[in-house]
Formats: structure tokens, C-alpha cells, sequence
């Protein structure tokens, strides 16, 4: 019988007394216990504390919670607050992605808490589908109480939007800067860029930001009020190529991700899953009825959020956009809906 096969024989005792202690950091006495755990005496915890130790362990710790944002995905970039609540970037957005049309998309979500947990969910909506969410807050709408409403504002849904971007300037993360990521943005950041594409005013040149040479870089101004971010002093810069070497421009092109891959359909659970998920989440078996309703109060609540238009006449827009930029009639219209994309709606039906 060869070592190999002999079996070991190796006392619990004789084999810890074999396990590396670990080495001890103030130079007092280390304690284990039965099991070789090092126990901590309220001397050295104290002594810690003096060092200011657990502080910085714990302050890496929120920075690292803070940079990372719970998201894993390292193609997508945002904005980080300084100390005193405020945040600042340069970034200039990118044309549509080679082989696709738009230089956006937007995605329709809802996240709301339950007695059974939480609800975190894509909505069919995005790609024209049907909701149980959505057909559950018509219900609720309908009933005319105050309760439910406010029940029904708690679920509706939320708008998000994907794009390209060249980041130009990051102060709390200089590695950025020259990188092309994913950016995700709200209401407030598309109005902005409609409001550069279609001004309101006379004197204003209309521009698209999404052009290489004929764009403006945006500049990212943050500030913490009531507990969340506020853009209202973003704005963009005056209109200026991104960069003056076309190939390089062209690199830039070629490294950008792809947007609809965000609404492809196996972005979205089935009806039949967001169902059950949802019923777990309420705590209770759905008793709604068919989809199939009238039109009520409700639809008209929800009406800006479910309009929504072509490629065909965005992109005619982004095109009139371009020809206003050098001389050409243009048609401005003002922006008074909830939902950018009932913007749009009356832009196609002008």
C-alpha cells in the first residue's frame, strides 16, 4: 500500500495546532478561541478606534456601495456627487448606433413595494403589449376612490431612457474621460434636449446633440434637493464638432452599444409571469376584469404615456432639425405634457 493509500489519521487537536495564526496588528496579546477564532478584546477595539481603522473600513466600504450604484454592468456611466451634494460632468450625446435608427430608446418600468415584496418589472407597454399593471391601475382608477388613485400613482409607470455618450470631462472619475458608455436619463434630461432641437424661441437655432459636428456638448449640473438629484442648471454648451479628426470620430462610432437590445423581447417577461408575480407581490389573486374596457377617466390619465410615433417621423424631425441648423424653415412647438413622447406625437400629427 503506497502513502497515497493509506488513510490519514490526524487528530482535530494535532491538526488546528497545524493552521497559521494570524498575525497581530497593536501588539497585544492575541486571543483565540477554542476553534481558532481570533476574539477581539474591548482594548483593542478601543485602540482601533483611536487609529481611526473601523472609520476608513467603513467609509471604503459606502464609497465602494456609492461608485458601483448596485449595478454590475460597466458599460453604463453616471454621475457621482461630491461631498457637499453636488455633481458635475461633461458628455456629449452620440448618434444612433451603426445598423440602427435611433440615437435613444426608452423603456417603460415599474418598481413599487408590496406585502409580498417587491415589484421590479419591465413593462409590455414598451413594445405595444398589454400590462397586468397597467390593467390593474385602470381598475383601480376607475373606482373613483382617492385611496385607490393614490394607489394607482404609487404603480404607475416610469420612463427611462438609454443612449450613447462620449464623456468629455469627469472630475470624480478622470479614467472616464475619452470613454464611450451607456447613459440612463429621465424626463427632465429629455426635455432638455428637445428643448435644443425644437426651441421656442425666434432667436434660437435649432440643433440636433446627437451629431459629431454639429452637436453641443452637455454639461451635467447636479444638486441634492429634497432628497433627490435635481438637473435643472444642466444645459448645453454652444455648438461645436466633438472632435476634429473624423477618424477618430469614426472609432468612436464603432464602439458605441446597442440600443435595442434594451426592447428586445427577452428584455420582457411574459403576461402570464408578470401575472403571478404580480399577485404575489399584492398578496392577493387577481379578481380584474377583462382588459377589455371603455374608454375612462383613467385612459385619459394615462393617454401622454400611451401615445407615441413612428421612427419614420422622429427621424424626420432630427432631419428638420439639421436643416434649420443651416438656414432652413422650421416649424417650434411647446412642450407642456408629462410624457416627451405625446412631444413627439404632436410634433408628427403638425
Amino acid at each position: 500500500m503506497s502513502l497515497l493509500d493509506k488513510p490519514l489519521k490526524l487528530s482535530y487537536s494535532s491538526w488546528f495546532k497545524r493552521l497559521p495564526k494570524p498575525q497581530q496588528s497593536y501588539g497585544t496579546q492575541t486571543k483565540y478561541n477554542k476553534y481558532g477564532v481570533y476574539q477581539m478584546s474591548f482594548s483593542d477595539l478601543k485602540k482601533q478606534s483611536s487609529l481611526g481603522s473601523l472609520t476608513n473600513k467603513l467609509v471604503k466600504e459606502v464609497e465602494k456601495m456609492n461608485n458601483t450604484g448596485g449595478s454590475s454592468d460597466d458599460r453604463l456611466w453616471k454621475p457621482e456627487m461630491d461631498k457637499s451634494g453636488n455633481g458635475y460632468a461633461v458628455i456629449r450625446f452620440l448618434p444612433a448606433p451603426d445598423g440602427e435608427d435611433l440615437p435613444w430608446v426608452k423603456l417603460f418600468s415599474h418598481a413599487f413595494q408590496g406585502p409580498g415584496g417587491w415589484y421590479i418589472e419591465n413593462s409590455l407597454t414598451t413594445i405595444g403589449g398589454k400590462d397586468p399593471i397597467g390593467e390593474l391601475n385602470r381598475e383601480l382608477w376607475n373606482s373613483g376612490s382617492d385611496k385607490d388613485k393614490e394607489t394607482v400613482r404609487k404603480q404607475k409607470r416610469k420612463l427611462s431612457f438609454y443612449a450613447n455618450i462620449y464623456v468629455v470631462k469627469d472630475p470624480a472619475n478622470p479614467q472616464n474621460e475619452g470613454g464611450v458608455f451607456l447613459y440612463k436619463f429621465g424626463k427632465k434630461i429629455f426635455d432638455k434636449v428637445m428643448d435644443v432641437m425644437q426651441p421656442e424661441f425666434e432667436d434660437e437655432t435649432p440643433i440636433n446633440p446627437f451629431d459629431f459636428w454639429g452637436g453641443a456638448n452637455f454639461k451635467l449640473k447636479l444638486q441634492k434637493k429634497d432628497g433627490y438629484w435635481n438637473y435643472d442648471k444642466s444645459e448645453f454648451d454652444r455648438q461645436s464638432p466633438l472632435l476634429d479628426d473624423d477618424d477618430a470620430l469614426e472609432a468612436i462610432w464603432k464602439k458605441q452599444h446597442s440600443l435595442t437590445a434594451f426592447v428586445a423581447s427577452d428584455q420582457f417577461k411574459s403576461y402570464e409571469d408578470l401575472k403571478k408575480r404580480l399577485d404575489y407581490v399584492l398578496g392577493t389573486k387577481s379578481t380584474r376584469t377583462s382588459a377589455q374596457q371603455e374608454e375612462t377617466e383613467y385612459d385619459n390619465y394615462a393617454a401622454a404615456e400611451q401615445k407615441a410615433v413612428s421612427e419614420e417621423d422622429v427621424m424626420r424631425k432630427l432631419e428638420d432639425s439639421y436643416q434649420a441648423s443651416k438656414g432652413t424653415e422650421t416649424t417650434t412647438t411647446s412642450d407642456d405634457d408629462d410624457d416627451p413622447m405625446s412631444y413627439f406625437a404632436k410634433l408628427a400629427d403638425s
